[in-house]
């Protein structure tokens, strides 16, 4: 008797693709999203040609009247800007006010004998006059941020000093690195390659600037990129 044979199906291809598909395929989408976004991030020139009319002297408070000297050397061809720290409270805007973005920026101070105490700091998100105000502090207490913003509609003054992971800043003479990222109502400071301080706003625009308040400091190595 003849063994009934039963036709044999020839295999089909799997409906889904292949585990290693399936992760290539994950890979190029967000590699493609990675560079969507950065595409749509626009680097910012801070020292163009007309440098001169990007930089404004502002007051602190803006009801007092700047000094008739200077205390601001800007140099264009080496990105460095120099403050004699001699001639008032004041801060140095760049005048294009910003929405979300990334801002690094180096500074140190120069050494006085048996001096410790230091001052300056990094404006971002603060009003045109600087009424509102947010500073990255430079300090050799640390770098941490404080200010005095809009909370429920009312100016208030707030300090995070107490909430920064550590002090991360290096002695006078030595160079920080400071990189301040704002998107939405959120923004980070971080000190030498650390985050130690995260602030929640309602303000979401604003300009950034640089202060002056007794000290001789350097700025260097600016990079500003507005994000979408």
């Amino acid at each position: 008797m003849n063994e009934l044979k039963v036709p044999q199906e020839e295999p089909r291809g799997e409906v889904l693709p292949p585990r290693h598909k399936v992760v290539r395929a994950a890979l190029l989408c967000l590699a493609a999203l990675s560079l969507a976004l950065l595409a749509s991030a626009q680097s910012i020139n801070m020292f163009p040609q007309d440098y001169q009319q990007m930089w404004t002297r502002v007051a602190i408070p803006p009801t007092h009247a700047l000094s008739a000297t200077d205390q601001w050397h800007i140099h264009a061809q080496t990105g460095e800007i120099v403050c004699d720290g001699n001639q008032g409270h004041e801060w140095l805007r760049f005048n294009r006010e910003l929405g979300n973005f990334d801002f690094k920026v180096e500074w140190r101070f120069t050494p006085v004998p048996n001096t410790t105490k230091y001052n300056s700091g990094v404006f971002f998100r603060n009003s045109k006059d600087g009424t509102i105000w947010q500073q990255a502090q430079t300090s050799l207490d640390g770098g941490y941020i404080f200010g005095e913003t809009p909370v429920d509609g009312k100016l208030t003054r707030y300090n995070l000093q107490k909430e920064m992971t550590e002090n991360r800043v290096k002695p006078a003479g030595q160079w920080n690195a400071y990189d301040i990222h704002c998107v939405g109502g959120v923004c980070t400071l971080a000190v030498n390659g650390e985050v130690v301080n995260t602030l929640h706003l309602s303000v979401d625009k604003g300009y950034v600037g640089l202060e002056a308040e007794g000290y001789l400091i350097t700025f260097r190595h600016f990079h500003l990129r507005q994000l979408p």
